[in-house]
């Protein structure tokens, strides 16, 4: 009984300057907690880091603000409808880390501030044994490796002969122009048959490509967790 009565809202019929108090400290310290935990796995921007950590006791106060009012909804959606990201977007893993600190932040508004704590240990223990298990990570023998080759080379199995001899398995999933239409740039998924990269397929591309640009590394990870 205790122990369901600790998951209750701390806000009653009306917000008192304890429950205000208690409920914004929680978003603030849940706000920093999930900021590390997030970041702790990987390379971050400065100001995702802040967004982690500020997101959690400002959505806490609008939905303590519009808490009970009929546009409750309709005020938040609004509110987050005015964010615009003007720079290059994030890649799933920090989209999933800004849903995260809402989330914290829309229990906390409404009181439930134990179960926001549960949802963190839960998600924050989660994400250890993701990690731990490298789950959804590439292998490190995968790269990816781009080409620059002239317009006036038939790129249509130039290469195949280097990829089968340097690579356990190779695709080839863009072609695009560059320089005003005068190049072309070859993108490839490879996998190589050992982890590092060797001189001497490099070397080879470029010989075979007219000593143009080459270039072969992970690819970024924009699209996974």
């Amino acid at each position: 009984m205790e122990g369901s009565q600790l998951l209750n809202s701390v806000i009653t019929e009306s917000i008192t300057l304890q429950s205000f108090l208690i409920c914004i400290f929680s978003s603030l310290a849940l706000g920093v907690l999930s900021a590390l935990v997030f970041t702790a796995y990987g390379h971050h921007t400065g100001s995702l880091t802040l967004s982690l950590a500020m997101l959690p006791p400002v959505v806490a106060l609008i939905i303590m603000l519009v808490n009970g009012n009929i546009g409750a909804g309709l005020a938040v959606a609004g509110t987050f409808a005015l964010v615009r990201f003007r720079s290059v977007p994030g890649s799933a893993k920090e989209i999933t880390g800004l849903f995260f600190s809402v989330a914290l932040g829309l229990a906390c508004g409404m009181g439930y501030v134990a179960i926001a704590g549960l949802f963190f240990v839960i998600i924050s223990l989660f994400l250890l044994l993701l990690e731990r298990f490298r789950f959804g990570q590439n292998s490190p023998s995968e790269r990816q490796l781009k080409i620059t080759i002239p317009e006036n080379l038939d790129y249509d199995g130039l290469f195949d002969d280097l990829l089968n001899e340097y690579t356990l398995d190779h695709e080839l999933i863009r072609v695009r122009t560059t320089n005003m239409g005068t190049l072309y740039e070859l993108t490839y998924n490879i996998r190589l048959r050992g982890k590092d990269i060797s001189k001497d397929f490099i070397d080879a591309l470029r010989c075979r490509n007219g000593n143009l640009t080459v270039s072969c590394g992970r690819e970024a990870d924009r699209d996974m967790m």
